[in-house]
């Protein structure tokens, strides 16, 4: 790594953490939020899920195992910019092409390491995600936490149509032929849905619903992606249009997304879940299942629509992560079935959405 040049990590409540740069650049902003994976983090870096947000890793060192390309989620990464204990300079790995330092130089990302990353996620569990900055130029400690105050409020920008994909694409395949909307997706489920042996029909977010029925499609997945989904009001409006003439599934975004448009409300939740080890409890088998999860925001568990049911919460704090609705033919789950990183414990919910198309 270069030589350490000093950097600092300023939230808006005034708290101002000394560290070292890594990567790339001098200034970068967004949402303060942390990371429970112990691995994962070359996948975390390019889950679009995180646009607009600055990551806190709470495993002290990162990077020893180096970044790989093939395990990238998207591509490119989305996030702002990320916060480490201790970046790993000399990864051991087969598969490794260099330092995570290098993979952010290589794209023009910030990271600050060196700080205190356990006393910066209390303070995240305390008060709540925060704005705030990364930044290489010291200034007045007041003049710097003004400027933390004044970050664009994260839910202000529709991050999915920075992340959606630009074009339509195809991945043939002789099985179901699914539609897929592209909130942001991430490239394990596009992976996980062709090692079936579907036919992919990979589309952008602000797909119209007319546009969609007319493909013919066996099932429609919504997939993952960035930001509060009441943003996202194109794609309600397309669920609204699909709604009990094909069977959907959806992850993460993709269930917000279904859950407004059924009548469900979502809501911030205080800090988020994120990380590799969230244990969900299936309320149709009783089984629980340790997931890998990103989201910032939930569906409420109040005034459920008639014919909606719940059918997995989070056993943490008892949110919703699943539900469905039998008459139309839809279900949906908040977290990460296919894991990337993570176990594969919830591979199941593909075999569900599947089933809708019987």
């Amino acid at each position: 790594m270069d030589e350490c040049k000093k950097a600092y990590l300023v939230l808006e409540d005034g708290s101002i953490f000394e560290g070292t740069a890594f990567g790339s650049g001098e200034y970068t902003e967004g949402e303060v939020v942390f990371n429970t994976g112990v691995t994962g983090y070359q996948e975390l870096l390019t889950d679009p899920s995180y646009s607009g947000q600055i990551v806190v890793m709470t495993y002290p060192q990162i990077g020893n195992y180096g970044y790989i390309e093939s395990d990238t989620e998207s591509r490119h990464p989305f996030l702002r910019g990320f916060v480490v204990k201790e970046a790993a300079d000399f990864p051991n790995n087969f598969r490794s092409q260099g330092t995570i330092d290098a993979y952010l130089k290589k794209n023009n990302l910030l990271g600050i390491q060196g700080v205190d990353t356990r006393a910066i996620t209390k303070r995240i569990r305390n008060r709540g995600v925060m704005k705030g900055f990364i930044t290489t130029n010291k200034l007045p400690d007041d003049k710097m936490v003004q400027l933390a105050q004044n970050v664009p409020d994260f839910a202000s920008h529709d991050y999915v149509m920075d992340a959606t994909t630009e074009n339509e694409y195809v991945i043939e395949g002789n099985g179901k032929n699914i539609g897929v909307v592209d909130f942001g997706i991430k490239q394990s489920i596009i992976r996980t849905l062709q090692a079936m042996g579907h036919r992919l029909t990979v589309m952008r977010a602000d797909v119209k619903a007319d546009y969609v029925l007319q493909k013919g499609f066996d099932l429609v997945v919504l997939s993952n992606g960035p930001g509060d989904p009441k943003q996202t009001t194109y794609g309600v409006e397309l669920v609204k249009g699909l709604l009990g003439k094909l069977p959907i599934g959806g992850i993460c975004l993709g269930h917000q997304i279904l859950s407004l448009a059924l009548g469900l409300d979502t809501f911030k939740l205080k800090f988020g879940h994120r990380g590799a080890n969230h244990p969900v409890k299936n309320l149709l088998t009783g089984k629980v299942t340790i997931t890998s999860q990103n989201h910032g925001y939930a569906v409420r568990n109040e005034n459920i629509p008639e014919g909606v049911e719940i059918t997995h919460i989070n056993l943490n704090d008892f949110t919703v992560q699943g539900i469905r609705c039998v008459s139309k033919k839809v279900c949906s789950v908040q977290f990460h079935p296919e894991a990337g990183p993570g176990p594969h414990d919830s591979t199941y919910i593909f075999e569900d959405f599947l089933k809708l198309c019987e």
